[in-house]
């Protein structure tokens, strides 16, 4: 089916975070393609030298379809077996770009119009692309962004508060540890309290839950360090303020605590018909800052193997998204 090729044709295009430039020019040739056909207009929104967002728009726009192009590394390619597509981006995004480039063709064929097509840049990393198109909106009233939910429309997903904790001490000579002191010992101390914390819990989204993704520091086995560091990523229930808060009173100034990112959790629409899930991850979404209209987010695969070695995407439900997204743009145009 045409939906299974073109995913491949996606997948075999390397677009890790930073290099989505060749991605970028392939989407804009197979939209340009569209707009032939269908009296559209492609435009190339550049968001950062050698990174554009693409956006393909016939008519109007009233709905628009929208998900990101770039992945994580590593990259690797396509293949098939009967029930899957595997490859870097297969959930994650480019099965959905496919199902998404698809259904606007059938919906665009069947006379539709009021729709488009917006791929942006970086979302893996800082939703750069998302960003830039919500200064730059086109009067959407409705957002379908896609992410793997297992083609069910999403109640909420969960926001994401990125934090660093730096410990710092004194060095000295291992054998007098007295005359130092430890900023590792310190730093291992206040993540032990971190994670003894009670963390909220809502009864939609869940609980929040904390990573403690890395940990660096010291100079040598045999010298006290000096400094520490860990990197924290915080799934969010709500906006994070009161749990910001509560960290930065745990912490008590054995460490600073710098936030470099917080995106608040979400509550997003749902129709009747529709099967519904909640996401723990993050997305776009909270960068379009309902520029782009109203958001709702679906889309096919799973979120549990995505960003792993073992990334696929079921074809049976690349199939079932098409006939999704034009069921939903139908419902959400009248």
């Amino acid at each position: 089916m045409k939906v299974f090729a073109l995913t491949h044709r996606l997948i075999n295009i390397e677009s890790i975070t930073g290099n989505e430039l060749a991605v970028g020019k392939e989407l804009a040739e197979i939209l340009q393609g569209l707009c032939t056909r269908f009296n559209g207009k492609l435009e190339i929104m550049e968001v950062e030298p050698n990174r554009n967002n693409v956006l393909a728009t016939f008519g109007n726009p009233v709905v628009t379809f929208s998900t990101h192009m770039d992945t994580v590394p590593p990259y690797f390619g396509s293949r098939e077996d009967d029930e899957f597509i595997w490859g870097r981006g297969a959930c994650d995004t480019k099965g959905i770009i496919a199902s998404m480039i698809t259904a606007v063709e059938a919906l665009l064929e069947s006379g539709v119009r009021g729709i488009a097509l917006l791929f942006v840049v970086g979302e893996e990393r800082n939703s750069a692309g998302a960003y830039f198109a919500a200064k730059h909106p086109r009067g959407s009233k409705y957002l379908i962004n896609g992410e793997p939910t297992e083609n069910q429309l999403a109640l909420g997903s969960k926001g994401a508060m990125r934090l660093e904790i730096e410990a710092s001490g004194r060095m000295s000579h291992s054998a007098y540890p007295e005359l130092g002191d430890s900023a590792i010992d310190k730093l291992l101390d206040v993540l032990q309290d971190i994670r003894a914390l009670q963390f909220p819990v809502d009864p939609v989204l869940g609980d929040s839950t904390v990573n403690i993704g890395t940990i660096s520091g010291g100079r040598a086995p045999n010298v006290v360090p000096d400094y520490a560091k860990a990197e924290l990523l915080i799934r969010l229930i709500d906006d994070g303020e009161s749990l910001r808060q509560t960290i930065d009173r745990c912490v008590g100034g054995r460490a600073t605590v710098r936030e470099l990112l917080r995106i608040p959790a979400l509550r997003l629409k749902s129709f009747e018909g529709f099967r519904t899930a909640v996401m723990k991850y993050t997305t776009d979404i909270p960068a379009f800052n309902g520029a782009w209209g109203e958001p709702l987010l679906i889309g096919p695969g799973t979120i549990h193997v995505a960003h792993t070695s073992e990334e696929r995407v079921p074809k049976r439900e690349l199939v079932e998204a098409v006939e999704i997204y034009q069921k939903l743009a139908r419902l959400l145009l009248a």
